[in-house]
């Protein structure tokens, strides 16, 4: 295919450009070496280089995706830190439980982000808030069949990822 370029020449040429890049939005150099690389695994695991006929955008594009991650697992990450700051001692989580109550929590917030946004409110407020669908449906404004087509769409998604594994 004329144009296209190996993942060797693309690393060659591109990944100094991408970590500058990553490290004038980032503001952090630590950050955007991290992500170059991410980027860059991301690219060898979709094996598509072959059709990859402009580098910069296609490397761009990975890569804000891994900013956005980065910034929405840091806002989780300091939303569990502030609710760990208000337990008394005895009832704070091992760094090791953190950890994971973090990842499952960066999941979870993956997995709504898939959804319409107001299927994913919908959702919300049945689940977090144990509200009916009946008041669910005045607090949007839609109706009573809109609400529960909207829950079955998000529990149908959840059960997808909890037991087909797909997306």
């Amino acid at each position: 295919m004329p144009g296209a370029h190996s993942i060797e020449e693309i690393y060659v040429n591109h990944h100094g450009w991408l970590q500058g890049w990553l490290r004038l939005r980032l503001k952090n150099a630590e950050d955007a070496a991290d992500l170059a690389h991410d980027t860059f695994l991301r690219v060898i695991q979709r094996r598509q280089m072959h059709a990859v006929c402009e580098p910069r955008p296609y490397l761009r594009t990975i890569a804000r995706g891994l900013v956005i991650d980065l910034w929405r697992h840091r806002d989780i990450e300091q939303a569990w830190l502030e609710t760990l700051a208000q337990l008394p001692e005895a009832h704070v989580p091992s760094p090791e439980a953190s950890s994971l109550a973090i990842e499952a929590l960066v999941a979870i917030d993956r997995l709504l982000d898939e959804l319409p946004e107001r299927a994913r409110t919908a959702f919300l407020m049945a689940k977090l808030d144990g509200l009916p669908c009946p008041h669910i449906a005045e607090r949007l404004g839609v109706s009573l069949a809109t609400v529960e087509r909207d829950l079955a769409k998000a529990l149908r998604h959840c059960y997808r990822i909890a037991f087909e594994g797909a997306p």
